[in-house]
C-alpha cells in the first residue's frame, strides 16, 4: 500500500523539488569594480546594467551587482556568493583582467557561464575545460597589439620602450605586443613595470628615456595610466606615446590633461562613433548604446567600459531565448543550454563590434572592432581604421 502511494505521489514531490530550484526570473550576478583604482572603468559598467533589458523571452531578468573595490580576492568571494547564495544563472565581470583570471575556476567548478569585461585574451584563450564556461566582450590585448604595431611600422617607428602594469594586464599587453613587434622588426629597448596604485614610477622612466626610443608604449587601463605619460612629459620627452584601450575614457583625459595630447591609441569604434562613415557596420548599434547612455547620465557621459557591459547584455538578449528552449532559470539544463547558446552566436551587433563566437573563440570579435584614435585639443579623434 506504501509502495503505491509513493508511487502516485512521486510526479508531485518531483514537480515540487523542481520548482525549489527553478526560477520564476533569470538571475544575471554581477561583480564590477566600482571603487578603487579601476573605478573609472567600472562606474559606468555599472551604470549600464541599470539601463539593460528587464525581460528576455518572456521571463524577468533581476541583475545583482556587487562591487569588488578592484580587488581580486573580493572579486572571487563576489563571484561565489552569486553563485552559492544567490543561485545566479550567469556570472559577470569582473572589470580588470587580474579579476577576471581569478573568477575562472569559480564559472568552472559550478559549471555557470561567464561572461567577462576585461582585455585580456588569456581570459577567453586557449578554450579549454576551465575556459569553456567563460565569454567576454572587450577586445583582445593581441587584437589592439596588432593594431599598434601595424600603425607604428606604417609611421617608421623603429624602437619602442614599454611601461606596463605589474599585473595580468600588463603582463599581458608585453606578451602579445613583443611577438608583433619582431614580426614587424620592431625592436623594444626597455621593458618596465609599475603597480595600479603607485604615485611615483620616475625611476623607471628615466631608464625608460635612458634608452633613447621613437615612441613608448604605456599598457595600463584608467586613470593609474596617466601617471607614467605625465612623468614623460615633466622629464621633457618629445617622442611619440602610445597607450591601450585601456584608458578610453573621459576620466583619463580629465587627469592627464595637457599631458595626453597627441596619444594615440587603439579603441573600440563606440569611443568616436559620430566620427564613424556611415558605412561602418557598428555606428549603428554604437550610437544605440551612446543614446541611452546619455540619456540617463548626460550628454558626454558615455564610455568605452559601459559598452563592454551594454554587449554583455546585447549577447545576454540574443542567447537566453535559444537556452530557455532547453531548460528553466535556476537549473543545471538552462545553464548548459545558455554556454551553448553564447558560443553559438552569428552576426550579432553591439556597440564594440559584430560577435561571431565559435567553439574556439570565445570573443567573437574580427578587425571591425577597433580604430585607431588620437588624442587633440582634449577630445578623441579618429584617424584611421585600425589593420
Amino acid at each position: 500500500m506504501k509502495t503505491k502511494l509513493i508511487h502516485a505521489l512521486l510526479p508531485a514531490l518531483l514537480a515540487a523539488a523542481f520548482a525549489s530550484t527553478a526560477h520564476a526570473q533569470i538571475k544575471v550576478g554581477v561583480t564590477v569594480s566600482a571603487t578603487g583604482p579601476a573605478a573609472s572603468l567600472g562606474i559606468p559598467e555599472k551604470n549600464t546594467f541599470a539601463l539593460l533589458p528587464k525581460e528576455i523571452g518572456g521571463k524577468t531578468v533581476e541583475y545583482i551587482v556587487l562591487d569588488d573595490a578592484s580587488d581580486t580576492t573580493t572579486a572571487v568571494k563576489n563571484a561565489r556568493k552569486l553563485i552559492t547564495e544567490d543561485k545566479v544563472d550567469v556570472l559577470v565581470g569582473s572589470t580588470v583582467t587580474p579579476n577576471s583570471l581569478a573568477m575562472i575556476d569559480v564559472a568552472s567548478e559550478s559549471e555557470t557561464p561567464m561572461v567577462s569585461m576585461a582585455a585580456s585574451a588569456a581570459i577567453v584563450s586557449p578554450v579549454d575545460n576551465r575556459r569553456r564556461w567563460v565569454f567576454k566582450t572587450p577586445q583582445n590585448d593581441s587584437h589592439m597589439s596588432t593594431a599598434i604595431t601595424s600603425y607604428m611600422a606604417d609611421h617608421g617607428v623603429k624602437n619602442v620602450a614599454f611601461i606596463g602594469f605589474s599585473d595580468a594586464y600588463g603582463e599581458g599587453w608585453f606578451r602579445e605586443f613583443s611577438k608583433l613587434a619582431e614580426v614587424r622588426k620592431i625592436n623594444i629597448v626597455a621593458n618596465e613595470r609599475f603597480a595600479r596604485t603607485d604615485t611615483s614610477v620616475t625611476g623607471q622612466i628615466l631608464k625608460i628615456m635612458g634608452s633613447n626610443p621613437d615612441a613608448i608604449l604605456i599598457a595600463g587601463s584608467g586613470t593609474p595610466a596617466a601617471l607614467p605619460q605625465k612623468t614623460l612629459k615633466e622629464r621633457g620627452y618629445k617622442g611619440v606615446i602610445y597607450q591601450t584601450h585601456g584608458i578610453a575614457n573621459n576620466d583619463f583625459l580629465r587627469v592627464c590633461g595637457k599631458d595626453c595630447e597627441g596619444t594615440l591609441l587603439p579603441a573600440g569604434p563606440l569611443l568616436v562613433a559620430e566620427q564613424l562613415p556611415d558605412s561602418n557596420p557598428v555606428k549603428k548599434s554604437a550610437l544605440t548604446y551612446k543614446a541611452a547612455y546619455e540619456k540617463a547620465y548626460g550628454a558626454g557621459s558615455v564610455s568605452t567600459f559601459g559598452g563592454h557591459a551594454w554587449d554583455t547584455g546585447v549577447l545576454l538578449s540574443a542567447a537566453i531565448p535559444e537556452a530557455l528552449k532547453k531548460g528553466q532559470p535556476g537549473t543545471k539544463e538552462f545553464r548548459v543550454a545558455l554556454r551553448d547558446a553564447l558560443e553559438n552566436l552569428k552576426n550579432v551587433p553591439a556597440s564594440h563590434g559584430i560577435f561571431n563566437m565559435g567553439p574556439t573563440d570565445h570573443l567573437g570579435l574580427d578587425q571591425r572592432s577597433r580604430v585607431m584614435v588620437q588624442i587633440a585639443n582634449g577630445k578623441w579623434k579618429l584617424v584611421g581604421n585600425a589593420n
